[in-house]
């Protein structure tokens, strides 16, 4: 906005007014959905089992046993959906400290025009800020492209899912959309809940388990496989090891919103690492196999 014309303190207003509408929206349908979805677990769990039953009965007339017992001490889907409900009420709680995330956003905002001005005074007036401006624009294509990569993901699969009949299509969406930016494992994570829900939903069939299935993985082989990479480009990944050690890390560090955070974070230290000559071949160790462009 400032690049615009628009007079700072305006647009520190309407940013703050931007994203107060945003924790506003958020926490509204977690508040509602999270709590009528935690209570509904148990009827999913019971008929989850009742399922299971049903599919043993199927099977044992093509001569196929299946010791449903042990089975159910394998599989139990109450674990998966637990999880869903505590990382959501892990984001409640972010969301519910607004006021401190304005708080700081102001700060961020008032402190983000005079962070050059601090650097250049410290390297130097004739020190070159190459590396610093080439930081801050790749840090700036990532989180922009990821984030709308993943709003993308959120928005066709609480369509899709509302053209199924998956209940809760809207907090599956806004999980589709927070676990995308965890490359690759975020997906499966975020595809399991909705995959039981619709396997254990009274009014859905078969079939349209198997099409709840599709849906995830055509929209995440389309998306996370075609469109982002060729947006965001090899040189902005990172190895599977690395995103795998950095949900555990982060995730210990900062509970389940960590591992929501875990590889933007990691992607920033990257991008900070290959901006530096010489902390360049760290950035490579962090990335895929296909070395960084010299």
């Amino acid at each position: 906005m400032q690049s615009k014309r628009v007079p700072t303190l305006l647009a520190i207003i309407i940013a703050l007014l931007f994203l107060l509408l945003i924790l506003l929206g958020v926490a509204t349908m977690l508040g509602t959905s999270v709590n009528d979805f935690t209570d509904q677990i148990p009827a999913y769990r019971t008929r989850f089992f009742s399922q299971l039953n049903t599919f043993a009965i199927w099977i044992s007339e093509y001569g196929i046993t299946i010791d449903t017992n042990k089975l159910i001490s394998y599989v139990d889907p109450d674990a998966a959906l637990q999880l869903v409900g505590r990382t959501f009420k892990g984001f409640s709680n972010v969301l519910s400290q607004s006021f401190f995330i304005l708080l700081t956003t102001i700060f961020i905002i008032l402190e983000a025009s005079s962070f050059p001005v601090k650097l250049k005074a410290i390297l130097g007036e004739n020190a070159s800020m190459d590396n610093f401006n080439a930081f801050v624009a790749n840090i700036k294509n990532y989180m922009a492209l990821k984030t709308m990569t993943s709003f993308a993901t959120g928005l066709i699969i609480t369509l899709l899912l509302l053209m199924i009949g998956v209940e809760y299509a809207l907090l599956w969406g806004l999980l589709a959309f927070l676990l995308n930016f965890i490359p690759t494992i975020g997906s499966i994570i975020a595809a399991i809940p909705a995959i039981i829900l619709a396997l254990v939903q009274i009014d859905l069939s078969w079939i349209d388990v198997v099409l709840t299935i599709i849906s995830y993985v055509s929209v995440n082989i389309t998306i996370g496989s075609i469109i982002e990479p060729r947006f965001l480009g090899k040189e902005l990944g990172l190895s599977a090891l690395v995103v795998f050690l950095s949900l555990i890390f982060w995730g210990w560090v900062l509970g389940p919103v960590g591992m929501l955070l875990s590889v933007p974070l990691t992607m920033t230290l990257k991008i900070a690492l290959s901006a530096n000559t010489n902390t360049r071949w760290l950035a490579i160790i962090l990335g895929p196999e296909k070395p960084l462009k010299k």
